[in-house]
């Protein structure tokens, strides 16, 4: 068995993140991340050692639906919702990061799962039930995009 508390305080960050990454949305991330905890509770068993795979599925999983309802309201703009939490070493860090929230969200999610979170391309392709190949894809064109995007900024 698995304490839901104890899993909450290692992981609520990174689900958040993840949330934020995905909708854009510092008020659909807390809705995301809220849900995704309480289907925690409801979980019966956890494969020991896999549960942030779990929790980042979940996520990722609840973000999609999210932006595919029809009731979904946009609160604000990618930028200006980040700028405020997000604390950067270097100025072009920052840039890259506005980049990032400018793609598409299929890659956006690819670019921060592995960048940011430090997945692998295959459990990557589990998270998002998607092949590797696709995985791979996705983030050879996001690479693509995110490059272009940075020569124009310079």
């Amino acid at each position: 068995m698995y304490d839901v508390i104890e899993l909450f305080r290692l992981y609520k960050d990174d689900v958040y993140r993840l949330a934020v990454s995905y909708t854009h949305s510092i008020q659909d991330a807390e809705d995301v991340c809220q849900t995704v905890f309480l289907k925690l509770m409801e979980q019966s068993s956890l494969t020991p050692g896999r549960e942030k795979a779990w929790l980042m599925q979940v996520t990722a999983n609840q973000c999609r639906s999210l932006l595919r309802s029809v009731w979904r309201k946009r609160t604000g703009p990618f930028e200006e919702a980040h700028r405020e939490e997000m604390v950067f070493e270097q100025p072009a860090q920052s840039d890259v990061w506005e980049c990032i929230g400018r793609l598409k969200p299929k890659y956006r999610i690819v670019v921060y799962l592995f960048y940011y979170e430090g997945y692998t391309v295959r459990e990557i392709g589990e998270i998002l039930h998607i092949s590797d190949s696709a995985v791979t894809t996705r983030m050879s064109r996001a690479r693509r995009i995110l490059e272009e995007a940075l020569k124009e900024e310079v």
